[in-house]
């Protein structure tokens, strides 16, 4: 997770359901239902939330003209410089140098992301000046807990041949699950579930506390305290 989408996906979820139902879920309501680990995709996760709240879903085109809408504001394959949506209201969680120094630890990096490509593009590219960053966005393999996207990038990363090891960071439960489908796809490889909570959740709190313990009981190896702290996590490894 390299940024903050309290403020933008999930408002536009947020924003999309009240918009066919009058109601606005709250942001415990959507962890509940991304704490099922079946929700990973927005657009289905908003359409699931008007079926609980017995309100009839539209046609699933419509809605994600709503959605698209409201988080980008204008075309999404158009100019970004013409987006006014919540898009903008993304806080970076990382910075270029966070991926130096995974490289510096001979380690290669990619990203798996249910976002649209021109969303993680924006991010990767225009933000972060990530140059042609290994990238399978929506579209370009079946949603997770699918492990199709994460096993294309794993065979892209390591030349597809066998065994080597690949850590994934996610902060849902569908993060935690691609990785054991994937490790039961995969025997060959070493597959390391790292997970970590969204950064609306404070430290400490009951709230993170929970998120956590589901992330733990889907089957995470490791919970990290942010997406920052993933360097250290491979000095530790490096240790052992």
């Amino acid at each position: 997770m390299i940024r903050d989408v309290s403020g933008s996906y999930r408002k536009a979820l947020q924003a999309t359901v009240e918009h066919y139902s009058g109601w606005r879920p709250s942001p415990a309501c959507i962890d509940a239902l991304k704490g099922e680990g079946s929700w990973n995709n927005d657009w289905d996760a908003s359409l699931e939330l008007l079926r609980r709240h017995g309100t009839p879903p539209p046609e699933r085109s419509a809605l994600i003209d709503v959605f698209s809408g409201f988080y980008f504001g204008a075309d999404p394959n158009g100019d970004p410089g013409a987006w006014t949506g919540y898009i903008g209201d993304e806080p970076l969680l990382v910075n270029p140098a966070f991926f130096k120094s995974v490289e510096q630890q001979g380690w290669g990096w990619g990203f798996v992301s249910g976002a649209e490509p021109p969303s993680a593009r924006y991010v990767l590219e225009r933000r972060l000046g990530l140059n042609n960053p290994p990238l399978i966005a929506m579209g370009d393999a079946p949603d997770k807990p699918d492990p199709s996207g994460l096993l294309q990038l794993s065979d892209s990363l390591l030349n597809s041949v066998r065994g080597g090891t690949v850590a994934y960071l996610g902060d849902t439960v569908a993060d935690v699950k691609t990785v054991l489908n994937a490790r039961r796809c995969r025997p060959d490889r070493e597959w390391i579930s790292l997970a970590v909570p969204p950064p609306h959740l404070s430290p400490g709190s009951g709230a993170r506390l929970t998120y956590e313990e589901q992330l733990r009981a889907a089957g995470s190896d490791r919970i990290l305290e942010s997406t920052a702290a993933v360097p250290r996590w491979l000095q530790e490894r490096a240790k052992i």
